[in-house]
């Protein structure tokens, strides 16, 4: 079988989608990532099949402006007017999007499509070829859940407006995709209610842990929870002496390691200081990673607590650290926990702020602080408790237990093939 995978943004977003593409290969199938170019190393490496989306996306995303509309430490009213802006700009990103899109599915004629929520033509492909394309989401409140807003909204309202923030995305989506079927031509008008019960009826596949994130018994059939898959470790990857040295000598002191993955801000050198100065003065070991440059190396620092490092595999560094703080992606968030890591978030966007909040729920971390908002004072007593609170350590090792105990990579497999689970 073919099989096109579809996924718009951030690195983040991309390896949910790599780890299927691997389970599917292994079962024989020609797998197709049509990713932003900026991935193409990323699905090559993973010995996937790839189709280029264009750089233009993710280049807006990683422009000034883009970072201020994202929200990622900047003020209320500058994210504001930097949405508006973006607006304009993104639109025509936005159509030729749609139309690589179009283009690859109609080269490549895949028998199933698998996408994420920044992809809006599968929706369209999906009205006639019904049941054969999926909605892949790596993270919780795309639907509704008694409790909580949609993960756009990050927040709670009361019941009443929790709930009509689920209707309120859902009409955005309808919209969307109206849209992009006028960008396309098409030959037929499609009706907004046909496209509102193609989003209702259509099936979606959380990769998301239910230790972390139980599937409510009230959803309808179409939407699963399928547990989180991970990609194999990194195979070329050999950390320097520098660092051997460094997790040798604190073993045993508590590391900590800092990271905020693809997220960027509006002022690195500035997040950078807060942190080291409280390291610094509670003489916490920390590894700092400065791959994307969310978080910096000041010129000529030099402290032997510290030890700064770009592009480290997750998976080969957490098991060896006390407590990880983070921006709060799907994967990172899983990979922590699966290690036994004390967590603490500092979300930037959307979905974000839903996983500091169950860090928080599951008891395995302190509630962080949104990105904008840190500062040494209210910074520093959160570390403190992260690092002294042994509860969260213990309770992070209990759910790596139970995560370790979980295996749905059959159950996926099944579930994009149309077999009954």
């Amino acid at each position: 079988m073919k099989v096109v995978l579809i996924s718009i943004g951030t690195r983040g977003d991309m390896e949910p989608f790599l780890a299927i593409g691997e389970i599917l290969r292994d079962k024989g199938h020609q797998v197709i990532c049509a990713f932003p170019e900026q991935f193409r190393q990323l699905a090559e490496d993973a010995t996937l099949n790839f189709a280029s989306l264009g750089t233009e996306y993710l280049a807006l995303l990683e422009s000034d402006l883009g970072k201020e509309a994202m929200g990622e430490g900047g003020s209320g009213t500058k994210k504001f007017t930097a949405n508006i802006k973006l607006a304009s700009q993104q639109t025509e990103i936005n159509k030729a999007l749609v139309y690589k899109q179009y283009e690859i599915i109609a080269k490549e004629k895949p028998e199933r499509i698998l996408y994420n929520a920044n992809a809006t033509y599968p929706v369209i492909w999906e009205l006639d070829h019904r049941g054969k394309s999926i909605l892949i989401c790596a993270f919780p409140y795309l639907h509704y859940v008694k409790g909580h807003t949609h993960a756009a909204f990050h927040s709670n309202f009361g019941p009443f407006l929790n709930k009509l923030t689920y209707s309120m995305a859902n009409f955005g989506t309808v919209m969307t995709v109206g849209i992009t079927g006028r960008w396309l031509n098409l030959a037929r008008k499609i009706p907004r209610r046909q496209i509102k019960n193609t989003l209702l009826s259509r099936k979606v596949i959380y990769t998301i842990s239910p230790t972390l994130f139980s599937r409510p018994d009230y959803w309808p059939e179409n939407l699963q929870v399928l547990g989180f898959h991970a990609r194999r470790k990194t195979k070329n990857w050999q950390p320097d002496e520098k660092l051997i040295a460094f997790l040798a000598k604190h073993k045993d002191n508590g590391i900590l390691l800092f990271t905020f993955g693809s997220m960027t801000n509006p002022d690195p050198e500035g997040k950078t200081h807060v942190i080291l100065e409280i390291l610094g003065r509670n003489k916490i070991p920390a590894i700092i990673n400065i791959a994307s440059g969310g978080l910096v190396k000041p010129p000529e620092f030099a402290a032997e607590q510290i030890c700064f490092v770009s592009k480290i595999p997750y998976e080969r560094i957490f098991s060896q650290v006390y407590g990880v703080i983070h921006h709060g992606g799907s994967g990172t968030t899983h990979l922590g926990l699966k290690n036994g890591c004390a967590t603490m978030i500092i979300p930037h966007i959307i979905d974000q702020f839903a996983w500091n909040e169950i860090i928080v729920q599951v008891g395995a971390g302190p509630n962080g602080i949104q990105i904008s908002k840190i500062t040494e004072k209210n910074l520093e007593p959160k570390i403190l408790d992260l690092v002294n609170n042994k509860s969260y350590k213990k309770k992070a090792r209990q759910i790596a237990s139970q995560m370790e105990k979980e295996n749905f990579r059959e159950e996926i497999y099944k579930s994009i093939m149309g077999e009954q689970l």
